[in-house]
């Protein structure tokens, strides 16, 4: 029984260990300072500084809402085969730096690639740069196309900010944010389209409109998404990696403790049978 005692005091440890590992997956990787390899020669800064002021939308907000819409929608409009229009400003063609954000090429974590020209960069917002000096003519300036625009309505802070806000809820901001939502699932999702459409008009409801509010009873993202299903598959996964050989080990030693007491009771039964007067 001691070896059961000693297999039963090891759980605790496991446990802890398997919530070590959930929190490391679940945490961002960090990354020191890194260095530009592009060597800024032939830059014209005044000529940036004229696209700057002509692009009056956040690339990093853009790919926030882009994010936002790929996790905790796309994986609802596939389930449900439904093609979004070109008039829904969440479809692709709406978002001017969709086609250069396509064009990144993730070698590693230290190294990205232009995969218009082929050079390479050690940090993603390098690249951002390299893309707003060298190749701002790719990029589609027409109206309306700027996913950062859509950020109130999808929550994009969420996405941004790991912490929660503390700021206090203005009520006139959320009335104009759900303002928003409500217009995108009425021109993404028409319910008059046919019954795919009407879930999803409603789904969209739930997962992002319903979350502006100030009373705090519904949160953003209710229904899941991509990343929490994938991450639960991996959690469960390392669950079964860890208890399964932590379940044979315990199956063995029981048995060998059973083996072992099974054998002591014979040798005391047989002397006791010799112990026994002829």
């Amino acid at each position: 029984m001691k070896k059961v005692a000693r297999i039963v005091s090891i759980f605790p440890i496991l446990i802890l260990c398997f919530q070590e590992l959930v929190h490391v997956s679940s945490s961002p990787l960090l990354y020191g300072n890194q260095v530009y390899e592009e060597s800024s020669g032939g830059r014209n800064p005044k000529q940036e500084q004229e696209h700057a002021s002509e692009v009056r939308c956040s690339r990093q907000r853009s790919r926030a809402a882009w994010k936002v819409t790929e996790e905790y929608l796309t994986p609802f409009v596939e389930k449900e085969n439904y093609h979004l229009s070109s008039k829904c400003r969440l479809h692709p063609e709406n978002d001017i730096f969709r086609d250069q954000e396509e064009h990144k090429i993730s070698i590693d974590r230290r190294e990205w690639r232009c995969g218009y020209c082929k050079k390479s960069f050690r940090e993603e917002k390098f690249l951002d740069q390299h893309f707003d000096s060298r190749h701002y003519n790719l990029l589609n300036l027409t109206h309306g196309k700027c996913l950062a625009d859509l950020c109130g309505a999808l929550h994009c802070d969420a996405v941004i900010n790991s912490k929660p806000s503390r700021s206090k809820c203005n009520p006139a901001a959320a009335a104009k944010n759900r303002h928003l939502c409500e217009s995108l699932a009425d021109s993404c999702f028409p319910v008059s389209e046919g019954p795919s459409a009407g879930r999803l008009h409603e789904l969209f409801l739930h997962q992002f409109c319903d979350a502006h509010t100030c009373s705090g009873k519904h949160k953003p993202f209710s229904r899941g998404g991509k990343d929490q299903r994938s991450f639960f598959r991996l959690a469960a996964g390392a669950l079964i990696l860890v208890l399964l050989p932590v379940f044979y080990l315990f199956l063995y030693l029981i048995q060998s403790d059973m083996k072992s007491r099974t054998q002591e009771l014979r040798r005391i039964s047989k002397a006791g049978w010799k112990a026994k007067p002829s």
